[in-house]
């Protein structure tokens, strides 16, 4: 399983890509956050896991289950389309495009899902109608010694690419 800071930070790069370089009015950088915060959602199951783990559930059962199946960004993505006209509400002293929001989080959930169905493991997409998996795994073709260190260094590498994308384009040091 790709790490969590993987998953996060990937989302938040394609919210990036998204933002800069194929939306012509720029979005406000939360939308960026709620993208990177999506990234990780489709793990809610593992918590789900230390509550059902106490009536016999094992990890197996609930893990990559329901949250990583094509429903969850679809259903988001359908919200967003259901938005698409409707004003911006105030939430929390911001506006809130609620299309662009649902956006986001369908983007960053499914970047998830392509993340767990190519480097490491399988997915069941059509999950609980089909339970056929799909995946690369491509951690697995990797020598054993090389594999054990993969996800933490693609957690680190990403992390640094983050960090120098952000002093590149945001300059960060202004800040420090």
């Amino acid at each position: 399983m790709t790490q969590a800071v993987f998953h996060i930070v990937f989302a938040i790069i394609l919210a990036e890509i998204v933002r800069e370089f194929f939306v012509k009015k720029k979005f406000p950088l939360y939308y960026v956050f709620i993208a990177g915060f999506a990234g990780i959602l489709p793990d809610i199951d593992v918590v789900a896991f230390w509550i059902l783990y106490f009536f016999g559930f094992t990890l197996e059962s609930v893990h990559r289950t329901f949250t990583h199946s094509l429903f969850l960004p679809l259903v988001f993505f359908i919200f967003a389309l259901v938005f698409i006209k409707v004003k911006n509400i105030r939430v929390l002293k911001r506006k809130v495009n609620l299309s662009l929001l649902f956006f986001m989080l369908a983007l960053g959930v499914f970047s998830h899902l392509v993340l767990d169905a190519t480097i490491a493991g399988v997915i069941m997409p059509l999950y609980p109608i089909y339970t056929f998996s799909i995946g690369l795994n491509l951690v697995d073709y990797l020598p054993p010694a090389l594999s054990e260190m993969a996800l933490p260094c693609l957690d680190a590498g990403i992390f640094i690419l983050w960090l120098f994308w952000l002093e590149y384009r945001h300059k960060i040091s202004d800040f420090v």
